[in-house]
């Protein structure tokens, strides 16, 4: 069976699992080039060809080594599940590269020298120039488990969100590639073009040319670890079935056609777990029979599911043969539902739902992507609007989701309700669109305590005022101006109501700890400090109410969002501002509230620590502790687009408008990537309207005026990103803005 490749060697240094091999090219001193191995025993083993035995081990990393990468000049980069990836010189470690947060499941060297890149389980990429980190990808959503060079200045990525990313070196995500199903755990690339391999948890190898999934192989195997392209274009890969196999192109290098019947066989008899989804919702009642397989397939690598005899089969469509290759049974499938076997994937996105839409007798099917989170109308509207389709079928498509659901939607408000109070329960963040309390009294406390029902109330600035939709009165024939950016001024949540807060401050002090109870002084204390920061009086807050408060935001996370509202009021006062944020105690400041904005933690703090954040901006000392820790406060604040809560939504949409204020003054380009590339991330999960017009805001204003940050908006693909919100007719200063964004693009 291996007629072209012959055991040599077995090598053996490591006492458990070899997880990574990488060759490091031929030098002086070794003219035969050397072989790496990284292990589960945490060690490196540096190997010549023709000794079985190591040359020398390399020591220092205190968990396994998953992946190596060898650079000019004998370098070799290697990384671990201990979170750091190490750069080796000989048999000497020269740096440690510290800053992910997660295993390093991939390391590449780049071709120009000192730029080497890291992929880690944290979803990031980063970028190391002489051993500091320049700059972070994030765009994954899940681990990132493969990267590959296309040149200089682009390289590839693959992650367990089944999907491939293409990035520019400086930033940009140029492309997202999608066919996979399940996990992708390797890629490589075709010598002298872009084109590209990858292999994953879907059984298969897929072959990419010019941006398209080209060809689908699958394997009889679950897993396909890892694959390679040798120079002369054949493609080599290792599976769970413990075979590495190699495909070709080359006629000539073609195997004989009993290995190629023996392999059909072997792949025909695989049999496949419907619970991975690689084939989509199955439903045995619904399938064909054989006859369906009379009809041609439509694309390379297409699958179709039959029914013989009770039992199902999975055949997939070779383009080049002309036929349906059968690639398993399908074990299992007695109707599996989304609701029995979970979520659904669709382009690297779990949803509860994913619909097929043929709009017309003869025209193609359309992918309808739905969680039960999801607003029907909204979604329907992205649906036509993605897919150019006719608007008429607003009604229609919307009907279908919510018939097709069952109304199926979870309450939004559930999750803060209290049991014992109910109504006038505490919310933070809640989302009734107006507030019942116009102006609450916070004496009487008219209406339950809402943190966030209201948008913010921002003085006019000539014409409708953007934020609160209220403001001078215009004339239907006047001339749209931009009223929107570039903003000079930060975005701040003002509302309160100091009764409500105070009482559930109370209420929760009442079931805290004894280590962390308040007195009733530190309660009166409290009380006078939001009075004076909340009313515009000459009283100036105590080093007293200070400490008193910076304890009571030390509260255990279950009962602290009372404290922390206090917290969001209180630093938009310069005393308070310049406290928390100067030289002395900032650090400690931002530690506290970047501990909140865990995707784990609970809603109520991630979102007070976010408006906290956007509050700190109103006095020089916040705007400078921001701008210091931007990048810091961005990675761990973008972590919050994966929340469901649209308050949160604006909130992070509002941090992100605050950077872009103080870029706008301050021009530090790199700065503006990262927030571009946030606004970016975060257009791509956010529905909610306000939270997009203040990204657009955002987006307005770091361009405005400098060409950089135009070419580098373009390059991040926004334009096409935005386009949709032009035309969105209610809040009609989405659509203003965004026409004004696109008009600089």
């Amino acid at each position: 069976l291996n007629r072209r490749f012959t055991e040599m060697h077995c090598m053996s240094g490591h006492s458990n699992f070899v997880s990574c091999v990488c060759i490091i090219p031929p030098s002086d001193l070794y003219p035969r080039g050397l072989i790496a191995t990284g292990g589960n025993d945490h060690n490196i083993c540096i190997f010549t060809v023709d000794n079985p035995a190591p040359l020398y081990v390399l020591k220092g990393h205190k968990n396994t080594v998953c992946s190596l990468s060898s650079g000019k000049f004998g370098t070799l980069l290697s990384g671990s599940w201990d979170t750091t990836a190490k750069v080796w010189l000989s048999d000497r470690c020269m740096m440690t590269l510290q800053g992910h947060t997660a295993a390093i499941w991939a390391v590449k060297i780049l071709p120009e020298q000192g730029l080497m890149l890291t992929g880690s389980a944290d979803k990031t990429i980063k970028l190391w120039k002489a051993g500091r980190c320049e700059r972070t990808f994030t765009g994954h959503e899940d681990c990132v488990r493969g990267l590959a060079i296309l040149s200089e200045m682009e390289f590839l990525s693959c992650a367990n969100d089944a999907s491939v990313r293409r990035w520019q070196i400086s930033g940009e995500c140029l492309q997202v590639y999608y066919g996979h199903t399940n996990y992708i755990y390797s890629i490589s690339v075709f010598p002298q073009c872009k084109d590209f391999v990858t292999t994953g948890e879907d059984r298969s190898l897929r072959i990419w040319k010019q941006g398209e999934c080209a060809q689908t192989i699958r394997l009889p195997a679950q897993s396909v670890w890892c694959c390679c392209v040798l120079d002369n274009g054949d493609i080599v890969v290792g599976a769970s079935d413990g075979i590495i196999r190699v495909f070709t192109e080359s006629l000539e290098r073609t195997a004989s056609a009993e290995e190629i019947q023996a392999f059909e066989n072997e792949l025909s008899q695989a049999s496949i777990d419907p619970k991975t989804g690689d084939l989509g919702d199955i439903n045995a009642d619904d399938l064909p029979g054989r006859e369906h397989l009379k009809e041609p397939g439509t694309r390379d690598g297409q699958t179709r599911l039959i029914k013989d005899n009770g039992k199902v089969e999975a055949y997939q469509w070779s383009v080049s043969e002309g036929r349906w290759i059968k690639i398993g049974d399908v074990v299992g499938s007695s109707g599996a539902t989304q609701q029995t076997s979970g979520k659904v994937l669709f382009e690297g996105k779990e949803y509860d739902y994913v619909f097929t839409i043929d709009v017309n007798e003869s025209g193609p099917s359309y992918k309808l992507p739905y969680n039960i989170t999801d607003d029907p109308w909204l979604t329907a509207y992205n649906f036509l609007q993605k897919n150019d389709l006719n608007p008429m079928f607003l009604d229609q498509v919307a009907k279908f989701i919510m018939d097709n659901t069952k109304g199926q939607t979870l309450s939004t408000s559930a999750q803060f309700s209290d049991p014992f109070t109910g109504a006038g329960r505490y919310v933070p963040g809640s989302s009734s669109g107006s507030s019942s309390i116009p102006a609450a009294d916070p004496f009487t406390g008219a209406g339950r305590y809402v943190p966030g029902s209201a948008s913010n109330p921002v003085a006019p600035v000539g014409g409708v005022d953007p934020y609160t939709g209220m403001g001078a009165y215009q004339s239907a024939a006047a001339k749209v101006e931009n009223i929107y950016f570039p903003k000079k001024d930060a975005v701040t949540f003002d509302q309160a109501n100091p009764t409500q807060i105070l009482g559930k401050l109370k209420e929760l002090n009442g079931s805290a700890t004894e280590e962390h109870k308040l007195t009733e002084d530190d309660l009166i204390i409290l009380e006078k400090l939001l009075s004076v920061t909340c009313n515009t009086s000459s009283e100036t807050p105590t080093a007293q109410q200070l400490q008193t408060l910076w304890r009571a935001v030390n509260w255990p996370e279950d009962i602290v969002f009372p404290a922390l509202d206090i917290l969001r009021l209180s630093v938009r006062h310069p005393t308070v501002n310049k406290n928390f944020c100067s030289e002395k105690d900032h650090v400690q400041f931002i530690v506290l509230l970047l501990k909140f904005l865990n995707p784990k933690g609970k809603q109520a703090n991630q979102l007070l620590a976010l408006r906290a954040l956007c509050n700190c901006f109103v006095s020089e000392a916040g705007q400078k502790l921001m701008m210091e820790q931007r990048d810091e406060i961005m990675t761990q604040a973008i972590e919050m687009k994966s929340s469901n809560n649209k308050n949160i939504h604006i909130a992070l949409a509002t941090l992100t408008l605050n950077y872009a204020v103080c870029l706008h003054k301050v021009n530090n380009i790199e700065g503006k990537a990262q927030c571009l590339s946030v606004i970016s991330t975060v257009m791509e999960v956010v529905q909610d309207l306000e939270a997009i017009f203040r990204l657009l805001v955002a987006l307005g204003t770091l361009i405005s005026d400098d060409t950089n940050a135009v070419q580098l908006a373009k390059s991040l693909g926004v334009d096409s990103q935005i386009k949709k919100y032009a035309s969105v007719s209610e809040p009609a200063k989405v659509k203003e803005c965004c026409r004004f964004v696109l008009n600089l693009l």
